[in-house]
């Protein structure tokens, strides 16, 4: 049986149970106390917002009745002690209320502040909640005369709010419209990650409404059993789990593991350690790397044998080529000795020239064939211009060549390509004129930091009709040629007398 069903079939017997107990247990008791709570809650809210509403409209009602009275006759004491009278009651509460005629005198009750900012008005009366200190309601007599109002302070309006149960612990909030909120009992030991059930009830006066809320359920035997059993569940489950996976799937993968960290190529991996062990997979798995451990040991032998084989030809070719360079050299040299006149000599040397440059680049390519790194471009052009200033004709002695290279890296395309350019530029400039100063420069680019520039530089090089003519003629073509090559274009400066030419480099040594 594979190892996974095996897993599959360990956890499933010993949490199946664990979790139907747990599911039952938990949606009893949640369904028990969320509707026990929510019932109670709903008694609560109704009663205090019906005593709080009965409060405040008796009290509203008894100021619009002598607010009337007053606006048709001021001198009305009777209305007045009525109003007294309504609010006697709670006077020792610091309820208290003011009659106001249209110029502001007070006509009635004591001094109230005008409250700021009331909310809009509900059946002529607006209301104004005081943050911690109490509500203020106002009502205006027909056609803007007098005005009335009356101050609440929150310890009565919590006095007349109080369900008449104590058993569980409540809170009340008074808002109106504008979201303000006057807080008239809050829940004792409140936290912030208590449940709390709440209830919002319209009290039908001036946009208020009381927002009552108490905690969703205590803690009881179920809770505790509810929040038990999980952690039971994973407790046998991380144990289960990692008695299985730890017997049948890492240990065996901690000793092939080993043994495949100890591979070297030639060898075959023999698990011998993990053919007992109860995971088929892993015994599978083990046979597989042993299987490829042979394969790879067989082909590694035929691959050292080939490269062996390789090398020696490479090594042979290039000696070869070496030795043909050498030879052509030689029977150009040869020729020009022979040669009957001063034109055939200097063409004969013209051509060794540029077989020296081949033959320069070759040479350290042979030299850098092994670490593959690429051609210095230092050593290549310094060679370079030591042969061709010891090939120059009689005339041409008093050349000068001046390098200023830096180390870069460069393949063996591109160092033919620039050799032979290099060539080409100071041949140009020495038919021009035989006792040029030449200077020779690889210097970064500016442009992008994966190219470098060659910049050839003489006077001999400044326009003029010969060196038009000569790049007309003779080498033009061929530096265009070598251009195309470098995949750059070769740039001539007639005022300075340079030709430069941008190229990719590999690196510095």
């Amino acid at each position: 049986m594979p190892t996974g069903a095996k897993l599959f079939l360990i956890l499933s017997g010993a949490l199946l149970p664990l979790a139907v107990i747990a599911v039952f247990a938990t949606l009893q008791m949640t369904r028990i106390t969320v509707e026990d709570v929510r019932s109670r809650l709903r008694v609560t809210a109704n009663e205090s917002a019906h005593a709080l509403a009965i409060e405040l409209a008796g009290d509203m009602t008894a100021l619009r009745v002598a607010v009337r009275a007053l606006g048709t006759d001021p001198a009305d004491a009777p209305s007045c002690a009525r109003a007294q009278g309504v609010f006697a009651q709670q006077a020792n509460s610091g309820t208290r209320f003011a009659i106001l005629d249209p110029h502001g005198t007070l006509i009635c009750g004591d001094p109230i502040a005008r409250a700021a900012n009331p909310g809009k008005t509900d059946r002529g009366i607006a209301a104004a909640i005081l943050p911690d200190r109490g509500l203020v309601l106002s009502i205006t007599g027909p056609r803007g005369g007098n005005t009335a109002r009356a101050f609440f302070p929150a310890s009565f309006l919590s006095m007349v709010a109080a369900p008449t149960t104590r058993a569980t612990a409540y809170g009340s909030v008074l808002t109106d419209d504008r979201d303000d909120q006057l807080v008239l009992q809050a829940i004792p030991g409140e936290q912030s990650f208590d449940r709390l059930e709440t209830s919002h009830i319209d009290l039908g006066v001036a946009g208020l409404a009381l927002r009552t809320t108490t905690r969703s359920a205590p803690i009881t035997s179920s809770f505790v059993v509810a929040l038990l059993l999980p952690l039971l569940m994973w407790a046998a489950a991380a144990g289960i789990g990692w008695f299985v996976v730890d017997h049948l799937l890492i240990r065996p993968l901690r000793r092939l593991r080993a043994a495949v960290a100890a591979f070297t190529p030639g060898e075959i991996i023999d698990p011998v350690a993990i053919t007992s062990l109860p995971a088929q997979e892993i015994r599978e798995l083990g046979d597989t790397f042993r299987a490829i451990s042979r394969t790879v040991a067989l082909h590694e032998a035929g691959l050292a044998e080939g490269l062996v084989r390789q090398t020696k030809l490479t090594r042979e070719v290039h000696h070869r080529v070496k030795n043909n360079l050498q030879v052509i050299s030689s029977l150009i040299n040869f020729h020009a000795r022979g040669a009957r006149s001063a034109d055939a000599t200097a063409a004969y040397a013209s051509i060794q020239r540029r077989v020296d440059a081949l033959a320069v680049v070759h040479r350290n390519h042979f030299a850098e064939m092994e670490e593959n790194r690429g051609l210095n471009l230092r050593g290549v052009i310094g060679e370079l211009a030591a042969n061709i200033r010891a090939t120059a004709a009689d005339i041409s002695m008093s050349m000068r060549i001046t390098l200023d290279v830096d180390p870069y890296l460069v393949t063996q395309d591109v160092a033919v390509a620039l050799a032979f350019l290099i060539t080409e530029s100071i041949e140009l400039a020495t038919s021009c004129d035989p006792s040029a100063h030449i200077r020779v420069a690889v210097t970064p680019s500016d442009a992008d930091a994966t190219k470098a520039v060659l910049r050839v530089v003489s006077r001999a090089l400044v326009d003029g009709d010969l060196l038009r003519e000569l790049v007309k003629s003779r080498y033009g073509r061929v530096m265009e040629g070598l251009s195309r090559q470098l995949r750059a274009p070769l740039h001539h400066d007639p005022l300075v007398g340079a030709y430069e030419i941008p190229f990719a480099v590999q690196g510095r040594d």
